[in-house]
């Protein structure tokens, strides 16, 4: 069975804007949502807009981890609202910079971590593709993508 794990590590200050919430008082808590919504809360249940705004500041930081796919998301909405309708995704199996695939093969785990420049590092050897390393792995050619999971595997049919 192979996992997907995202490593997203948010900043200290991220994590005490977070912690800072419950201290807040109700007027810095309207305070900060009219900040980054730029409306007042339309509810006054006090946990409500505390998990509002603390959304909001992950998003913010979000951000700054992986700006391609907030780019890509942007331009999927902006034809959405163009056109009413939403063009099929791209068939992109590349897992995002930082994540961690796992899988289990001969009884063994097999862990890989994905680079920022979209290479991989198994066992601390640097590898070009997904693919590079389950041959690797296996001995066999096999497709990376299939092997850790990320989409299904063909079956060749015989003819």
């Amino acid at each position: 069975m192979s996992k997907i794990t995202t490593t997203f590590q948010p900043s200290a200050s991220l994590l005490a804007q977070l912690a800072r919430l419950p201290e807040m008082s109700w007027a810095e808590l309207k305070a900060e949502h009219q900040r980054l919504y730029h409306a007042e809360p339309s509810v006054k249940h006090r946990r409500f807009v505390e998990r509002r705004i603390a959304t909001r500041l992950q998003e913010i930081e979000y951000r700054h981890h992986d700006r391609a796919r907030l780019e890509r998301n942007q331009r999927r909405i902006r034809t959405l609202v163009e056109t009413g309708d939403l063009p099929p995704r791209a068939r992109n199996t590349a897992p995002m910079p930082g994540t961690m695939l796992s899988r289990e093969f001969n009884g063994e785990m097999h862990r890989v971590t994905v680079a920022q420049d979209g290479g991989v590092e198994y066992r601390g050897q640097r590898y070009a593709s997904l693919s590079a390393v389950a041959r690797a792995i296996t001995g066999t050619r096999w497709s990376g993508p299939a092997f850790f999971g990320l989409r299904a595997a063909t079956k060749k049919e015989n003819k």
